[in-house]
């Protein structure tokens, strides 16, 4: 299992909606804002929807991680139920009747009229008490057009100044189409808050990727290069649940390779196993990309030979293979002079994804800057794109600073000598104040007097 082979301490790319993984992006932001300040407000009726896979279930077990044990809550899943089903299930997730009551008591033969009354004595009793009760119902667009109705009615349950009870219908698209039914538009004048969950854009797939990576707290040396990121967003539209199925296709793929670069080969690969197609934009893209690789692998090679071979008359014979990409073959060096050695520097890191994060420059410097510790990916990364816009050489390591929690630290260097470490510390430190130079290992690090 390659979850053992890169270490993670749980798998990455789940598809069960674990609230850990939550990935906040702009959508999914905005509408857990929405949804959470419409049930303070204690707004009668929200709707949240999206596409198959966006995410809407980890949103809404979000939702319920953060009420405070005054809120009542009840998460229905099965929208298959008749009235007095779903009543049942309300009564029974809010805690006023057990199953062995609904099975075999009074209320297993209640009546509709029954059960409501007495969902509607426990509402009026949390009022006193300062406390709420929320419903939510996933699925909600298979919810028949009697039990809507219900709902709606469960709706006008209220005092003069609150509603007793706010209402979460979560759903794909067509729940909207639903609700628009001129059957149902009593029910749709009331919905107070319409949210949308949308897919993800190609910057929000890389970084939803190395959030999940990064909460799995698997080895940091697991990287998605450019190609394979831009492959992945093309296969999945950027839909998070077939992002984790193509992801977690490649990291199989990558592990029977034995590395731990995931490139667009090892996405190919899982998609295949996944019989998902690859789009022919996408494909012909990747054929001409293969195409230039092969022509600058031969320019190279008849560079090499025309240099070692130093004569002139070859390069007349085949012309100058950099002349089609505007270049010149370089000139030989005097006799009797030697080739300059260029000083041993800090060579910046690929692109963000082209390499691992937490692997230094190729220096053995005992020098380097700490420019900070950063708790949340998406601010860790913004920070690692503004040094690298200034040409710093940033890498990263990531540090469990207490159990179950991991801190990014991002460092530049490292520098063979202080006087090195100086002047880099000076080009960074408008924008980065708290940055210092430190010596040795970042995790017994000491900082430079």
């Amino acid at each position: 299992m390659y979850e053992e082979y890169y270490g993670f301490v749980q798998p990455p790319f789940s598809l069960t909606p674990d609230p850990r993984f939550l990935y906040r992006s702009e959508s999914h932001d905005v509408a857990l804002q929405q949804v959470w300040q419409a049930i303070r407000r204690k707004e009668g009726f929200i709707v949240l929807t999206g596409d198959i896979g966006t995410g809407k279930t980890t949103l809404c077990r979000t939702i319920l991680e953060q009420f405070d044990p005054t809120t009542f809550t009840a998460l229905i899943l099965n929208p298959f139920l008749s009235v007095e089903e779903l009543l049942r299930e309300v009564l029974l997730h809010f805690g006023v009747a057990s199953k062995d009551a609904l099975r075999a008591g009074r209320l297993a033969a209640a009546s509709k009229h029954e059960l409501v009354r007495v969902l509607h004595d426990f509402l009026l009793s949390l009022v006193p008490l300062h406390g709420s009760a929320v419903l939510i119902i996933d699925e909600a667009q298979h919810l028949s057009p009697d039990v809507l109705e219900e709902i709606r009615i469960l709706s006008n349950l209220e005092t003069n100044e609150q509603k007793l009870l706010q209402i979460l219908l979560v759903g794909q698209l067509n729940l909207l189409d639903v609700l628009h039914n001129s059957q149902l538009r009593q029910l749709d004048q009331r919905i107070s808050i319409r949210c949308l969950l949308k897919p993800l854009n190609r910057q929000e797939v890389e970084v939803y990727i190395t959030h999940r990576l990064w909460v799995a707290r698997g080895s940091t040396a697991v990287t998605f290069t450019p190609r394979a990121l831009d492959l992945v967003h093309a296969i999945t539209g950027g839909v998070p649940r077939m992002i984790n199925l193509v992801c977690d296709r490649a990291l199989m793929a990558a592990c029977t390779a034995r590395t731990d670069k995931i490139t667009d080969e090892h996405v190919r690969q899982g998609a295949d196993a996944l019989g998902l197609t690859i789009p022919r934009s996408v494909q012909r893209r990747g054929q001409i990309q293969r195409a230039t690789r092969r022509a600058v692998r031969v320019t190279v090679l008849l560079v090499a030979i025309a240099l070692l071979a130093g004569s002139a008359a070859f390069v007349a014979l085949v012309g100058n293979p950099l002349s089609l990409f505007g270049g010149d073959l370089p000139s030989p060096p005097a006799p009797g002079t030697r080739a300059m050695t260029q000083p041993l520097v800090p060579l910046p890191l690929p692109e963000p994804g082209a390499a691992t994060l937490d692997r230094p420059p190729m220096t053995d410097g005992p020098y380097s800057v700490l420019v900070g510790s950063y708790a949340e990916p998406r601010q860790a990364i913004a920070v690692e794109s503004m040094l690298r816009a200034l040409k710093a050489p940033v890498y990263a390591v990531d540090v469990e600073t207490a159990p179950r929690t991991v801190e990014r630290r991002l460092l530049i260097g490292r520098f063979v000598t202080q006087a090195d470490a100086t002047t880099a510390l000076a080009t960074i430190s408008p924008s980065f104040p708290d940055a210092r130079i430190i010596l040795g290992r970042q995790e017994t690090a000491r900082t430079v007097p």
